[in-house]
C-alpha cells in the first residue's frame, strides 16, 4: 500500500510550523529592544503590540475554522503564509506607532492562518487511529521552533540590525512556508480517493459522529473543557513571565533562575515524546486530569519545597504536563466532536485560551504587587487549576 497522503502533509506543515512559529511567535521579543534604542517607544507600547497580535488571532479564530471546515488549510495557509511575510516586510519600515499597531493586527491575523489551529484540523481530517501519533510528531516539530527561531533572529539582528533582519525574515518565510502550503496540502482524504488513516474509502473504518458549532457551544460539556484548559493556559502563560521574578525573590542569582526557565522547553518536548503516544491508547480525559495534576504538583512543589528542588521538580512537571496538553486537547476535541465542525469548534476554543494568554500576565502581576509576594501567585495558579480538574470533571465523558 502506498504511503499515507496525510504524512506526506503532516510532515510538510509541521516543518512549516518550525519557521511559522519560531520567527512570528517566538521571534517577537528578541525587537523590542532594538526597536525601543532606534525609535524610542515605549516599551509597554512595545510589549503591547504582542498582546494586540494575540486579541487579533483570538478574534478571527472562530472565522478561521469555520473557512478551515468549509474549504480545506490550503488556501488559508497559503494565504497566511504571504500575509506573514508581508507583515515582516512593512514591520522593517515602521516609523510611527500606529504603523507598528497595524503590522501587530497584521501578525495576529497571520497567526490565526498558519500556527497551531489550521495544522490541527489536518490531524483531525486525516487521522483517525493514529491521531495521537500525527500529533505527536507536529508538536515535537512545534518545540523546536524556539531553539530555531530565537537564536536566528537574534544573530540576523546583530548582523544586519534590526529592520534589515526582518526584511531577511520576511523573504524566509515566503521561501519556507508559502510554496510547501500551496503545492502540497489538501483539503480531505476523498479528494485522492482515500479515508482517514491513508486507507482505501470502500475499507475505511467507520466515521467519526460529529456535532455542529451550535450544537458544541451549547454543550456544558465543551465550557467544562475550555474551562480545564483554559486554566492551564492561565497559569502557563503566568508563570512564563513570573518564574525568574520567583527565583531570584527566593535567593537564586539571575543566571541560575534563566537557566532553569530555559529547561522548560526540553520538557515540554520530553512530555511530548514520552506521554504523546499515550493519546491513541487512553482516555483522553483521563489523560488531561493526569496532566493538569502535574502541573498542579509542579506549583505546590516550587511553593513548598526547597528552592532548588522546587526549581526543578516545578520545571520537570509543570513542563511536561503543559507541553503534553497541546496533544490532548487537539486529540480530545476531535474525538469528543468529530472532524467535520473541528475547525470553527478548535477557534471557540481558542479565542477562550487566547483571552487566558492575554490576561494573565497582567492578572499575574497585579497578584503579585497586591498580594506582596509570590506565594499568594502560586498558590492561586494552583487553585486555578484545581477549579479546572473540576470543570473537566463535570464535563463528562462525552
Amino acid at each position: 500500500m502506498r504511503r499515507h497522503y496525510g504524512w506526506v502533509m503532516l510532515l510538510t506543515v509541521s516543518f512549516t510550523e518550525i519557521f511559522s512559529w519560531g520567527v512570528l511567535y517566538y521571534g517577537f521579543s528578541v525587537f523590542l529592544l532594538p526597536m525601543h534604542q532606534t525609535l524610542g517607544w515605549s516599551p509597554a507600547w512595545l510589549a503591547g503590540g504582542f498582546s494586540l497580535a494575540l486579541l487579533t488571532s483570538g478574534v478571527l479564530a472562530i472565522p478561521a475554522g469555520r473557512w478551515f471546515d468549509r474549504h480545506g488549510t490550503r488556501a488559508a495557509m497559503t494565504a497566511g503564509s504571504l500575509l506573514a511575510s508581508a507583515v515582516l516586510w512593512a514591520w522593517a519600515h515602521v516609523s510611527e506607532p500606529w504603523h507598528y499597531g497595524l503590522v501587530m493586527v497584521g501578525l495576529g491575523a497571520a497567526h490565526a492562518l498558519v500556527l497551531y489551529e489550521p495544522a490541527f484540523v489536518i490531524v483531525a481530517t486525516w487521522f483517525q487511529r493514529q491521531r495521537g501519533r500525527a500529533l505527536t510528531v507536529l508538536t515535537f516539530f512545534g518545540a523546536l521552533a524556539s531553539a530555531v527561531g530565537i537564536p536566528l533572529c537574534a544573530w540576523l539582528v546583530e548582523r544586519l540590525g534590526w529592520r534589515a533582519a526582518l526584511e531577511s525574515l520576511a523573504l524566509l518565510i515566503a521561501l519556507t512556508t508559502v510554496i510547501p502550503h500551496a503545492l502540497v496540502l489538501r483539503r480531505r482524504p476523498a479528494d485522492i480517493g482515500l479515508a482517514v488513516d491513508g486507507v482505501a474509502a470502500v475499507a475505511a473504518a467507520p466515521a467519526e459522529a460529529s456535532r455542529d458549532f451550535a450544537g458544541a457551544v451549547r454543550d456544558r460539556g465543551f465550557w467544562g473543557l475550555s474551562l480545564a484548559f483554559g486554566a492551564s493556559q492561565f497559569a502557563t502563560v503566568a508563570m512564563t513571565v513570573q518564574l525568574i521574578p520567583v527565583l531570584v525573590a527566593r535567593g537564586q542569582s539571575a543566571a541560575a533562575a534563566a537557566a532553569v526557565a530555559g529547561l522548560f522547553g526540553l520538557m515540554s518536548l520530553l512530555g511530548r515524546v514520552l506521554l504523546g503516544p499515550l493519546v491513541d491508547r487512553v482516555s483522553q480525559r483521563a489523560l488531561t486530569a493526569g496532566l493538569l495534576v502535574l502541573q498542579l504538583l509542579g506549583l505546590l512543589a516550587l511553593a513548598a519545597a526547597p528552592v532548588a528542588v522546587g526549581a526543578y521538580g516545578y520545571i520537570a512537571l509543570f513542563g511536561i504536563g503543559s507541553g503534553t496538553l497541546t496533544i490532548v486537547r487537539a486529540a480530545l476535541l476531535a474525538v469528543r466532536y468529530g472532524p467535520a465542525h473541528y475547525g470553527a469548534i478548535n477557534g471557540a476554543l481558542g479565542a477562550v485560551l487566547t483571552a487566558a494568554r492575554t490576561a494573565a500576565p497582567l492578572a499575574a502581576g497585579v497578584l503579585v504587587a497586591r498580594a506582596g509576594g509570590h506565594d499568594a501567585l502560586l498558590l492561586a495558579l494552583a487553585a486555578a487549576l484545581g477549579i479546572g480538574l473540576v470543570a473537566l470533571w463535570r464535563a463528562g465523558p462525552g
